[in-house]
């Protein structure tokens, strides 16, 4: 089965994204139980990304940037810019707390932002474990080269290579740069998997597809991918991890777990964050 999907847009604000998972259509890619595109925005100054501590469980948010930076804090104490090409992996597990913000410098310049945040739901065995948070550079991600194609290995395994940031079960995550002419294959033998076009035209079984266009492909599918002009697309995918629930940030294979982290979070009993007293607090309802 193949089978493909537009997001809808989604206002967060000074910045409105492209909401791709979960979907009607398309719940999730192996592992892979949310998708946001975000921009390309130029931002005047005094405006861009703003978002206050708020609260993660049962996952793992997978920032990735295209252009433009955002300052990421958390209740463990991280403190980091993340820049075009890095890798910003965040394991909450069974409980943390973080920020999205810019730096002052940023925030008071014209600037741009295009990125790509997804969540990585965790397999039950690592639910509820420790939380951590993994930084890596565009330069200690994996790169592979073939015949008209540029990857940079994201996270998981693909095509022999192995990405640096420990991941809880079987998953693939790449950024590839396609030559027009170019031939694709999935690198996950029996997994699920999914190509997400940033720009270009591919062609899929012969039919075209244009940018912002995600592609669900069946394990037992061995579609022919070709690039119609030269095109970026994300290739992501995995093993289901099996059901989950998503309310507002929090994922779980248990509704009661849910249920518990919204108590915990209107009672301020989550893990706090140094320095920011202004967080989110728990919506009415979902907008996940």
């Amino acid at each position: 089965m193949v089978k493909t999907i537009v997001g809808k847009e989604a206002d967060l604000g000074d910045i409105s994204v492209r909401r791709v998972l979960p979907h009607r259509e398309v719940r999730s890619v192996g592992p892979f139980v949310f998708f946001d595109h975000m921009g390309p925005v130029t931002f005047e100054p005094g405006q861009g990304i703003d978002v206050p501590p708020h609260p993660h469980i049962g996952l793992a948010t997978v920032t990735y940037l295209f252009t433009g930076t955002i300052l990421h804090r958390d209740s463990l104490g991280s403190d980091i810019e993340i820049t075009p090409g890095d890798l910003n992996w965040m394991h909450a597990g069974r409980g943390i707390t973080h920020s999205e913000r810019e730096t002052e410098m940023v925030r008071n310049s014209v600037h741009a932002l295009h990125g790509l945040q997804l969540w990585v739901a965790l397999p039950e065995d690592a639910e509820e474990t420790d939380p951590a948070f993994y930084h890596v550079s565009r330069d200690d991600l994996p790169i592979i080269e073939d015949a008209g194609l540029h990857m940079r290995l994201i996270a998981g395994e693909a095509f022999g290579k192995t990405a640096p940031v420990p991941v809880k079960s079987k998953l693939y995550y790449l950024d590839v740069a396609m030559d027009e002419g170019a031939q694709l294959l999935l690198p996950g033998e029996n997994q699920e998997g999914a190509v997400y076009i940033v720009s270009g035209t591919l062609l899929i079984d012969g039919e075209s597809h244009e940018q912002h266009s995600l592609v669900y492909i069946a394990p037992d599918e061995i579609p022919d991918i070709i690039a119609k002009t030269d095109c970026r697309v994300m290739l992501l995918g995995g093993l289901p991890v099996g059901r989950r629930y998503l309310w507002w940030n929090f994922v779980s294979s248990s509704r009661d777990r849910i249920e518990k982290a919204k108590s915990d979070w209107a009672s301020g009993n989550f893990p706090q964050m140094d320095g920011e007293d202004d967080a989110l607090p728990l919506p009415e309802r979902s907008t996940g």
